[in-house]
């Protein structure tokens, strides 16, 4: 089982709760560290060691924007080939295929209903934490 952190960028703090939520109560039990604009984002993976097991990353963020985190983490040698799901409440055609363009492993739109929006948040979880199978030690990590 892989136990390596999860790092959230999600500036909304009842998003934030919720998806914090949504993850314990998947019992996730992997550390969650919380980045709460892009410049935090980059800082924070850019120094990991290890790399964390998945980015859950909000695309509308203050200072540095998701799809500008997203194209600097996949321009570094280092991060890749990091998983990124993109965790966001637009359904912009746009945002969509830009995220996908510059590399995002997945696109899930926040559901608006709490019960929805924790069982998405759920299932991500467990299966980016638990059943993914992480690039072995070395590979995006030197």
């Amino acid at each position: 089982m892989n136990m390596s952190k999860i790092i959230l960028v999600e500036d909304n703090p009842d998003d934030e709760r919720l998806t914090l939520r949504a993850l314990r109560k998947a019992k996730v039990a992997n550390e969650i560290l919380v980045a709460r604009n892009g410049e935090e984002a980059l800082t924070m993976v850019f120094n990991a060691n290890p790399l964390p097991s998945v980015i859950l990353l909000d695309l509308k963020l203050p200072k540095i924007s998701g799809l500008e985190v997203l194209r600097q983490i996949r321009a570094n040698e280092r991060t890749r080939l990091l998983p990124i799901v993109v965790l966001t409440s637009s359904s912009e055609d746009r945002d969509i295929i830009e995220s996908y363009n510059l590399g995002a492993n997945s696109y899930v739109r926040k559901p608006v209903e709490f019960s929805l929006f924790t069982e998405a948040v759920s299932q991500l979880g467990l299966y980016w934490a638990l059943i993914n199978e992480s690039l072995p030690t070395g590979v995006n990590n030197p």
